[in-house]
């Protein structure tokens, strides 16, 4: 088992920015614009905590905000990035400049889905090196993976689905906003090597067990896992209040205690010291609490097998909102039928 030191990790809690009253050029100078906030906001946070920090995780939208009614075509133009462009280039220099791996959640364009964009999350290597990309894989108003599931296995395979990378400071993988929610992303990212979720979110901020805060302990506790989990400090630009999703940024360890939380607005409060080996010590320890050792899967693989939610439906389909809506309408009346629901 290799050894680790200790190290620090953020969970920077940002005002996000949207674009939605941008033209598509005014939008990417925005953009750049937020990514040079960013960047000093970081260093500064890094100046105060410690060289030590090594891990900065951002919020859901810390680039755009996000659509509110507008069609896929206009949020490609004005709110999605591209692999390679200039503002990927810019988010890069961000992580290389401050040497600390660098995750976040963008909205993407596929140049092999050219009708879709997905959400998207990342990390950057102290390189400025872009190590891991991950596709969100359940959004309510967004395309994922599993809409074209056919297309995107013969393009990617299935293990682009949980995407984990390992580095000297620990495993690492992306789960983004909602999908705490789903313990099923957080397991089969464990089952591959999977010590760090990286969370990014944008949510409503409070001291209560709210649904997502439930969630956070519930994942890091079955999983012997490190939840890093920074909200936004609020969105502007939206005639949405500007703090609906505003603060409770935290960072929670492998045995569900809250190691650090932030307040209400902008906020570097979110930082603690991460113990790798401790980690990885707590998991090779047998006992009732080793959760990871004690998964029964051949039991589950019969209900698992059942399909829910339709694959492909967007194989055809160029979709707006109400599509989303119709294919859940139809899951619950499924759901129904099979008395699986009342």
């Amino acid at each position: 088992m290799s050894s680790i030191i200790p190290y620090k990790a953020l969970a920077l809690q940002l005002t996000c920015e949207s674009v939605n009253e941008c033209t598509p050029a005014e939008a990417k100078t925005k953009m750049m614009q937020s990514l040079k906030r960013v960047g000093k906001q970081l260093n500064a946070s890094k100046a105060f905590i410690g060289k030590d920090l090594k891990l900065v995780v951002l919020p859901e939208y810390f680039l755009t905000g996000f659509p509110m009614g507008e069609s896929i075509p206009e949020w490609q133009e004005k709110g999605c990035i591209e692999s390679g462009d200039q503002v990927y280039k810019a988010i890069a220099a961000i992580a290389s400049d401050a040497q600390v791996y660098l995750s976040g959640n963008v909205y993407e364009i596929d140049k092999n889905f050219p009708s879709l964009y997905f959400q998207a999350s990342f990390i950057m290597n102290p390189k400025g090196e872009l190590v891991l990309r991950y596709h969100r894989l359940n959004s309510m108003f967004a395309a994922s993976p599993h809409d074209v599931l056919d297309k995107y296995i013969n393009l990617y395979g299935k293990e682009s689905f949980f995407p984990v990378v390992k580095t000297e400071i620990g495993n690492l993988a992306c789960i983004a906003s909602e999908e705490i929610l789903y313990p099923e992303i957080a397991r089969c990212l464990v089952m591959n090597g999977a010590e760090i979720f990286l969370h990014s979110s944008s949510e409503v901020g409070s001291p209560m067990l709210t649904q997502k805060n439930v969630a956070k302990m519930a994942r890091a506790i079955e999983n012997m896992a490190y939840v890093i989990s920074s909200n936004s400090a609020g969105i502007s630009g939206y005639s949405i209040p500007t703090s609906s999703t505003d603060g409770s940024s935290q960072i929670i360890n492998y045995e569900g205690l809250k190691l650090c939380e932030a307040g209400y607005g902008e906020s570097m409060v979110a930082n603690t010291t991460i113990h790798m080996n401790e980690l990885r010590h707590h998991r090779n320890r047998p006992g009732m609490g080793n959760f990871i050792s004690r998964q029964r899967f051949e039991l589950f693989t019969d209900t698992y097998k059942q399909s829910i939610y339709p694959a492909n439906s967007l194989s055809e389909t160029l979709p707006d909102r109400t599509h989303f809506i119709d294919q859940q309408n139809k899951v619950i009346k499924y759901l129904k039928e099979k008395g699986i629901i009342n």
